[in-house]
């Protein structure tokens, strides 16, 4: 087996597609069919259903995959250090983060590490942080900045990154915008607006009221922070969001949740065990704790 077969396999799993992935590795279309049925012929199994329009992996090719992606960022690591010791920070960051995250500003962080490391090619991708936990573990992502989602295992650590309390937001004119402060029970009954099920603030959310023993149902759901600001702004619902949320709409009335415990949200940077980090992570992580995200 050899690893341009793992990378070929790979880049038609992710474009679902021969052609596009060929031209995505500049290689031809024939080379890389050949490659593939190589890479079966050896494992002695299907790795794709083949139609006119795409590919899709089949349950062995399913399996690979994980394994493919890892070896992968392994041998892409052990170049990266290689070159690290030799005083040079090259090859590729792979960035993943939530929206708006507490304890960094990521931005800014990628802007001082791109002036720092000129050589080094950044990508981010922005999703919640159950798949971001994710993408770090598989080794498709560096690391990652988000919710705390679990605890570190062997796949996975954590770096603290900031901790807050939740707070509600709602419309001025709204009944509950001249309280002093609200529990989870204050609040069940109303009409919610929210982020998806693998967000940090809706996972917070979710556990202050399941601990509290309160149940709301989510009416108005949203993938990105403006709409969830728009929708509490026509006062549709209010949304119980992490303190420093109430920034971003000084119009809109921010009431201290209660009875969730003084940091309800903790976000953290994911990263892969120390052997396993590479060189372009480890530069960022001391970037950041020079202060400059």
């Amino acid at each position: 087996m050899e690893l341009r077969h793992l990378q070929h396999f790979v880049a038609v799993a992710e474009d679902q597609h021969f052609t596009r992935a060929a031209e995505r590795l500049m290689v031809s279309q024939s080379g890389l069919s050949a490659s593939i049925r190589a890479l079966e012929r050896e494992l002695r199994a299907p790795l794709f259903v083949r139609t006119t329009r795409r590919v899709t992996l089949t349950e062995a090719g399913r399996a690979l995959l994980a394994e493919a992606e890892r070896i992968l960022a392994q041998v892409r690591a052990a170049h990266e250090a290689v070159a690290a010791v030799q005083g040079v920070v090259r090859g590729t960051l792979a960035v993943g983060t939530e929206q708006c995250i507490a304890g960094v500003h990521v931005a800014g962080l990628l802007a001082a590490f791109r002036r720092r490391h000129p050589d080094v090619e950044i990508r981010l991708r922005q999703s919640g942080s159950g798949a971001l936990a994710e993408e770090v573990a598989a080794g498709r992502l560096d690391l990652a900045f988000a919710y705390r989602t679990q605890a570190d295992s062997d796949q996975l650590r954590s770096a603290p990154l900031a901790g807050e309390p939740m707070y509600v937001l709602c419309h001025p004119d709204h009944r509950l915008a001249g309280a002093a402060a609200l529990t989870p029970a204050d609040v069940a009954d109303e009409v919610f607006v929210d982020f998806h099920p693998d967000w940090g603030p809706r996972r917070a959310t979710d556990a202050a009221f399941a601990a509290a023993g309160a149940r709301r149902t989510v009416a108005l759901e949203v993938n990105d922070v403006h709409s969830l600001l728009d929708l509490v702004g026509e006062n549709l619902g209010i949304a119980v969001v992490p303190r420093h949320f109430r920034h971003k709409r000084e119009s809109l009335t921010a009431l201290p949740l209660k009875d969730t415990g003084e940091v309800a949200y903790e976000t953290v940077a994911l990263l892969p065990p120390p052997q396993a980090t590479s060189p372009a992570a480890r530069a960022l992580m001391a970037l950041l704790d020079t202060g400059a995200g």
